[in-house]
């Protein structure tokens, strides 16, 4: 087996108490104290997660915007400096390469946030695709640590930290300054359905911003959250997870993501050919999401049966809710079968799965 790679911080984890596992490759924090607990301080108050293992790219030059449009199926052309832009980027079958963050800083020069278990792929895909295309493409991955705040009061708890007017930035907009004397990129976005912030900063600096986050957060509830809280969370609001809810072979339409495929964005891009004929003809599957009444975790890949027995599909994620008390999860079932009862089989007990439109909960997130 390869050695785990690390982020800065991975020495404040273990300091802290956290539990660290194997997650796509990087040694990280599945949790510190309770994941129920770290899930519900987020929902009430704020958590601190490491968000380091993501991956950044920087896409500059003439054709920056141009070639972005191209390889993405969001409008890139409809951001401003200081916006932020989520979407897929798509094989040409209509399939999920990954989703991402676009930052568009200035109207030649952009910041890609990526997943951390497809850093190597996207930027190959990336470097790929750029041929042809008067712009540039750099790998700073290694260069950025990255910390989410999120909760109720994650940003009066970053407003104690920074001169920036924070109350002032909307929702998917971001700016810099610096926070507890770290440069950071600031940006109102986050991976829970709560309002709350991401920050930037040079990786030589995150473990000095964790410490004076921490610090500065008792008064605010805050708490250490992992990766297990950052799941349930993230299930909770219904957003979707590369491998999971989106992968190579689950389109953007597929998973329920129809709003960020702009298929008359003006521009062609790739996988636009695949996802117009499968709106056109209709996809044979979709993304489901359900809860059952009963505390039982519906593991990823339980067959998901239909009202006659058979098989239409599978669970593809599942969690305890601890704000509802009970499991939930997203499937991948037959679209015909996707309106009659359907049901999963549990060590011998047949649960009945309520479909639910997501969020599972009601959300606080700034506007």
């Amino acid at each position: 087996m390869s050695e785990l790679k690390r982020t800065p911080l991975r020495d404040f984890h273990a300091a802290h108490g956290g539990r660290l596992v194997d997650f796509a490759g990087w040694e990280m924090p599945v949790q510190y104290k309770s994941i129920l607990e770290e899930h519900k301080a987020v929902r009430r108050t704020a958590g601190l997660f490491d968000v380091s293992h993501m991956g950044e790219v920087d896409v500059y030059g003439l054709e920056a915007a141009k070639f972005l449009n191209h390889l993405v199926t969001n409008d890139v052309a409809k951001l401003y400096p200081g916006r932020v832009l989520y979407t897929p980027m798509c094989y040409p079958n209509g399939g999920v390469v990954d989703d991402l963050l676009i930052y568009k800083r200035a109207e030649d020069d952009f910041l890609l946030c990526i997943n951390a278990g497809n850093i190597a792929k996207d930027v190959a895909w990336i470097k790929e695709q750029v041929r042809g295309f008067n712009c540039t493409i750099d790998d700073l991955s290694e260069e950025y640590g990255q910390l989410a705040i999120q909760g109720p009061k994650a940003v009066a708890l970053a407003q104690s930290l920074t001169s920036a007017p924070l109350a002032d930035l909307k929702y998917y907009h971001f700016t810099s300054d610096e926070v507890a004397g770290v440069p950071c990129l600031i940006s109102r976005t986050g991976y829970t359905g709560e309002d709350g912030l991401e920050l930037y900063c040079p990786a030589g600096n995150v473990v000095e911003l964790a410490e004076k986050v921490l610090a500065a957060g008792g008064p605010f509830g805050l708490e250490l959250a992992g990766l297990g809280a950052r799941d349930s969370l993230r299930l909770e609001a219904g957003y979707p997870l590369y491998g999971h809810e989106i992968t190579q072979d689950i389109s953007p339409l597929t998973a329920g993501l129809g709003w960020t495929v702009k298929l008359d964005k003006g521009a062609d891009f790739i996988g636009r050919a695949a996802l117009v004929a499968e709106k056109t003809s209709g996809s044979k599957q979709k993304i489901i999401y359900f809860k059952t009444g009963d505390r039982r975790i519906v593991r990823a890949d339980t067959p998901v049966l239909g009202a006659d027995g058979s098989v239409v599909g599978k669970v593809v994620s599942g969690t305890l809710s601890p704000i509802l008390n009970e499991a939930i999860g997203s499937a991948l079932v037959a679209t015909a079968a996707a309106a009659a009862p359907l049901a999963v089989d549990i060590r011998g007990t047949k649960l009945n799965l309520q479909l639910v439109k997501p969020p599972f909960v009601e959300l606080k997130k700034s506007s």
